[in-house]
């Protein structure tokens, strides 16, 4: 008796369970029903406009023409003495001598360092882009346009290029580099 007691208190407990979650779910089914309606109304709208894709332009190509005339960065030419070479027509580069090591980098990638002197001989050092030291003194060429050094001091390097004159001819210009830079 006391198991058939128990199976009725357990399915007694088990049926008022089962009615407080039907009306748990009968409560919260107001709230789905609202939620149902709206879903329906956002599905029922009218499809809205969509905007057209925007017009492609086409792209205009720009050709650099001043590739072969003188940096700006560059010291200005003297225009006597390109009056002056032009007359003679005589500077050119020698195209036959050998070409130095510091002439495949440009003066502007090169940094004097310092000196060496040895009783009259003065040498300036010079470091390229990779770090490397080279000595150099009078009559050295370094530079892309066929630089010859034609001063060596202690603080600075003067030195001469043949630079292209954009009309087939050539022109001296006077360069220095100065210690450190």
């Amino acid at each position: 008796m006391r198991m058939g007691n128990f199976n009725r208190a357990g399915l007694r407990s088990i049926i008022g369970m089962m009615a407080m979650l039907l009306l748990a779910a009968c409560a919260e089914s107001d709230r789905m029903i609202e939620l149902h309606d709206y879903a329906q109304s956002v599905v029922n709208r009218p499809p809205g406009a969509i905007e057209p894709i925007p017009e492609f332009k086409a792209y205009d190509s720009f050709t650099y023409s001043a590739a072969n005339l003188r940096s700006p960065f560059d010291i200005p030419i003297d225009i006597s003495v390109a009056i002056r070479n032009a007359r003679n027509n005589q500077v050119r580069p020698d195209e036959n001598r050998p070409r130095e090591e510091l002439e495949n980098f440009a003066l502007g990638s090169l940094t004097m360092i310092g000196t060496l002197e040895r009783g009259e001989q003065i040498w300036a050092l010079i470091r390229d882009e990779s770090s490397y030291v080279h000595r150099v003194t009078m009559g050295n060429y370094m530079g892309r346009n066929h630089g010859r050094i034609v001063g060596v001091t202690e603080t600075q390097i003067d030195i001469v290029e043949i630079v292209p004159t954009g009309d087939g001819g050539w022109i001296e210009r006077p360069q220095n580099m100065l210690l450190g830079n």
